[in-house]
């Protein structure tokens, strides 16, 4: 039986993680685009910022803040359904009716208007779908499956189980480090050496035209100052201080990854600028990022909705790099390393 998944009430950060079905590399350049643009598409319609992201061809993450849920008036909704569905469908019209060519989003304000018990109804199946990591993740998941099955005339699942998550701490510490984990997929990956020149992640996209969302997703984790300033920041992070890389985009400076296992293999710690460079199960594997306290308070709050006594240890330090006052609620039992 699947474990609860980790979440808590009044809002959270989380980071999402999907895989195709046996991690095959099933998506192009073409396909990426789309899942780009339905990822930003469900994150308006189910009221989620994203705060950055990373597409690959045979899997995504996403880093996303979702708000305290909160009452949605009928105007919100409407411009939140348009945003997903900008244009009449067989679907649309299943859902809130309407004629073939009529707008969704006018089909659905004039039944909301309407105020009976069909616009109850709708009101309340379209609430139930924001303002949660869960619902979020199968609006796009589906959307993009629906697509590439009648795009590649195929059928069938297309990714793997359920989706992997991950509660952040929002904390700036915290949400850089995860953040630059999840950049830093196209330089693991060997398809790049910097991140801006892979166009499928939140970094690239924020450095292009017209990526304003995205900016505020960054901002979103480390505030307010010049745009200039905080990509400097960023930059320190995704490359360390001492990396050449920090200028010219080279991996220059970087220890190779046989060599981080071998340093660690003899309880050694190296930069996390160093260590985010190998896959880190600590990001997918931990459950709840953060500090100790938040760690535990995390738990207390699994423990009191599902009414069980975890068997989960105390938070565990987060070990092999220099990022201090970080832990997990899940120990690593079969290494560092994924």
């Amino acid at each position: 039986m699947p474990r609860r998944r980790f979440k808590m009430d009044g809002g959270a950060v989380y980071h999402c993680i999907t895989r195709t079905v046996g991690a095959t590399m099933l998506l192009d350049s073409k396909d990426l685009e789309v899942l780009r643009r339905q990822l930003w598409q469900a994150a308006e319609f189910c009221g989620v910022q994203v705060l950055t992201y990373c597409l690959l061809s045979n899997h995504f993450h996403v880093l996303v803040r979702v708000p305290p849920k909160e009452p949605i008036p009928d105007h919100e909704l409407v411009r939140r359904y348009r945003a997903l569905h900008p244009r009449d469908s067989v679907f649309t019209r299943r859902q809130i009716g309407g004629l073939p060519g009529q707008e969704p989003a006018a089909v659905l304000s004039a039944a909301l208007a309407r105020g009976d018990a069909e616009a109850q109804r709708l009101r309340k199946a379209l609430t139930q779908r924001m303002g949660d990591v869960s619902e979020f993740m199968k609006t796009l998941k589906q959307r993009f499956s629906i697509w590439y099955n009648q795009t590649h005339d195929r059928f069938g699942t297309l990714w793997a189980k359920r989706f992997k998550s991950l509660l952040v701490e929002d904390d700036r510490y915290a949400l850089s480090t995860v953040a630059a984990y999840i950049d830093l997929n196209p330089v693991r990956a060997k398809l790049v050496d910097d991140p801006k020149d892979y166009r499928f992640c939140g970094y690239a996209e924020a450095l292009g035209e017209g990526g304003e969302a995205i900016r505020a997703g960054l901002r979103g984790i480390f505030g307010s100052g010049p745009w200039a300033e905080l990509l400097q920041d960023y930059r320190t992070i995704l490359f360390g201080k001492g990396g050449r890389a920090k200028a010219d985009g080279s991996d220059a400076g970087m220890i190779p990854s046989e060599q981080v296992r071998a340093v660690l293999a003899e309880g050694g710690r190296l930069p996390m600028a160093t260590v985010l460079r190998c896959r880190v199960r600590y990001f997918t594997d931990g459950a709840v990022l953060g500090s100790p306290g938040f760690v535990s308070a995390a738990l207390g709050d699994y423990q009191r909705a599902t009414g069980r006594r975890s068997h989960l240890p105390h938070p565990a330090p987060m070990a092999g790099a220099d990022w201090p006052g970080l832990a997990t609620l899940r120990r690593l039992r079969s290494g560092l390393f994924g």
